[in-house]
């Protein structure tokens, strides 16, 4: 009992400042508090990262086509006519950026009226099926853990407190490796790992160097998990953005400042729904011919058809042509005649509006693609081991 007591309330070493000591105490506490809840937070967030590309794979028959050299993809014209003559008309598609995907096509029945989302080769309009969702459940297990560690009630807020908690560990981590004196002797050590020394030197320094080139992403993960959980975090965030912070008055604002284009937007589109009733849409063809004058590049293309509902074919491109190749979606819009409506650029918007746009991929390193998914999940592995190695090397004083 005495050696326990003594390991969670060292004695202040000689030359170690105030500020140091109390960083060293507070990350051993809370650390230990948190390491079960960080650990299993870490761990089902580096899994829920691959659920995308694991549902592909899954359906990688059905997602992936023979591409014939020189092949050039059926009109989308071609398309809808076929699906046409079948008694049922296409609500929405999904153009992928690679030739050897297939195309992801919503189309309603007339004669039943049930709504399908199939696959289909883009050189053959042959029918894939319909992607298999039985990976879901595990994923959506998965997810609730992530969440709120499966307690209805208040595990939401133990996952919010123990990320809080986290963040302080990260930053306190940074304070305990910073070396007492700035020698390269010193620095070079908490950069390295001696796998030729003993166990408990080798998970000591698993912890410190690991942590250390871990610490900028995994502090970013971990603020913009907090930007889902906490109002205040948000609103913290989007102020240091250039925005205004989540509140009454400030909802009501910015509604006040968009109402007149809102209004307006809303009147233009009821008097679409009565004038372009009965008119025949422009043929996708086309609109994709108006789209590529607009947006100049090629991409991963979603296109959403007028309805009874929405008057206007509403595109969404995924730009990545930019340095980091990052995902960041342009939206379009035309009426049924093929006249421009609007037109959204990522690259416009403010940098607080952008945040918001992309906050779950930027989450979870989809922005990215695979390779971010990848280097995400690697460095939620780190943030697994953390909570394990704090643990041995505290219990080794223990000890």
């Amino acid at each position: 009992m005495k050696r326990l007591v003594k390991s969670l309330l060292r004695k202040k070493r000689k030359n170690e400042s105030w500020f140091k000591y109390f960083m060293a105490i507070g990350h051993l506490w809370l650390g230990l508090l948190s390491s079960v809840v960080v650990f299993a937070v870490c761990l089902t967030g580096s899994i829920y990262a691959f659920k995308n590309p694991v549902i592909e794979l899954y359906n990688r028959h059905k997602v992936y086509v023979d591409a014939p050299k020189q092949a050039v993809p059926l009109p989308l014209d071609t398309l809808q006519a076929i699906f046409e003559r079948r008694g049922s008309s296409i609500t929405a598609l999904v153009l992928p950026a690679a030739k050897n995907k297939s195309i992801s096509i919503s189309y309603l029945n007339h004669e039943s009226g049930i709504l399908k989302t199939s696959y289909f080769n883009p050189y053959t309009a042959e029918e894939l099926g319909h992607s298999s969702r039985s990976m879901d459940g595990f994923f959506q297990v998965v997810l609730n853990i992530h969440r709120t560690l499966l307690i209805t009630k208040i595990g939401k807020q133990v996952v919010g407190i123990s990320i809080l908690i986290f963040v302080f560990m990260l930053l306190s981590g940074l304070v305990l490796w910073l070396p007492a004196r700035w020698k390269w002797k010193n620095i070079k050590a908490g950069l390295t790992i001696n796998w030729r020394a003993k166990f408990y030197r080798i998970n000591y320094d698993l912890h410190n160097t690991l942590g250390f080139y871990s610490l900028l992403l995994l502090l970013f993960i971990a603020l913009t998990g907090l930007y889902v959980t906490y109002p205040w975090m948000k609103s913290g965030i989007l102020v240091a953005l250039g925005g205004k912070p989540i509140s009454g008055e400030a909802v009501k604002e910015e509604i006040s400042n968009n109402f007149e284009l809102l209004l307006q937007e809303m009147m233009e589109k009821e008097e679409e729904k009565k004038t372009m009733k009965d008119l025949r849409p422009i043929s996708l063809d086309s609109l994709m011919g108006l789209v590529d004058q607009k947006l100049h590049y090629h991409a991963t293309t979603i296109i959403q058809l007028p309805d009874d509902k929405e008057p206007r074919f509403s595109i969404q491109k995924i730009n990545t042509t930019n340095w980091l190749g990052a995902m960041l979606p342009d939206q379009i819009s035309f009426d049924k005649k093929g006249e421009l409506k609007a037109v959204e650029l990522f690259r416009d918007k403010p940098l607080h509006k952008q945040f918001v746009a992309i906050s779950l991929p930027l989450h979870t390193g989809e922005f990215l693609g695979l390779p971010g998914i990848i280097l995400y999940a690697l460095v939620s592995l780190v943030g697994c081991s953390l909570p394990i190695t704090g643990f041995i090397i505290w219990w080794k004083k223990v000890r």
